[in-house]
């Protein structure tokens, strides 16, 4: 049976995890809601229950890798693939371009899950996937906790999360927050130069 939204959400708000304010999201755009996964997954037994409701979803999938994007990825990624009786590594920005370090490999013909916290455009997601295929990998599948397009995330492979919702978003020269003086805060793992 898939984790119902309503458990997803209710994890959320008594972590504290649903946030209110003037956000800069790592696509660069602004926000006025944030959803701190870190407050979440800090709780293994929240961490376990979200990463099997995502084990779940993606029943008949077989990877060999879960592949995530440092930061906000590396701890739910973990939690699938143990799961999922694979590996679990990550790829980290270097230069603004994400990339595999500390010895870290897709092998070629590995079967890949892409595994992330939040999803606001896919952009991160996508990326990720890129590097597996360029690297040799088959990319079965993305998947995330949090998918704040309401549904509009458009991938190249099939994608599951637990919970999707509508989070307007606003680019900087377009948001009534910076128009009333209010500067942003970066809450997330990654900011923009």
């Amino acid at each position: 049976m898939p984790l119902p939204t309503g458990v997803v959400q209710k994890i959320f708000e008594d972590c504290g995890a649903l946030l209110s304010g003037h956000f800069l999201l790592t696509s660069g755009l602004h926000s006025e809601r944030y959803l701190q996964c870190a407050r979440v997954l800090q709780w293994p037994a929240h961490c376990e229950t979200l990463a099997r409701g995502l084990r779940e979803q993606m029943e008949g999938i077989k990877p060999d890798l879960v592949l995530s994007p440092a930061l906000g990825g590396i701890v739910i990624g973990y939690e699938v693939a143990r799961l999922f009786d694979c590996r679990a590594i990550f790829a980290e920005r270097e230069n603004g371009t994400l990339r595999l370090r500390r010895g870290f490999e897709v092998k070629p013909s590995e079967k890949v899950v892409v595994v992330e916290d939040v999803v606001t455009t896919g952009g991160s997601t996508a990326e990720t996937a890129r590097l597996a295929g360029t690297l040799g990998g088959q990319v079965l599948a993305a998947a995330s906790i949090i998918d704040r397009s309401g549904g509009q995330v458009s991938l190249d492979v099939p994608f599951f999360t637990l919970w999707s919702l509508s989070v307007p978003t606003f680019r900087p020269e377009n948001c009534h927050l910076c128009q009333s003086g209010s500067q942003p805060v970066k809450p997330g793992s990654r900011s923009r130069a």
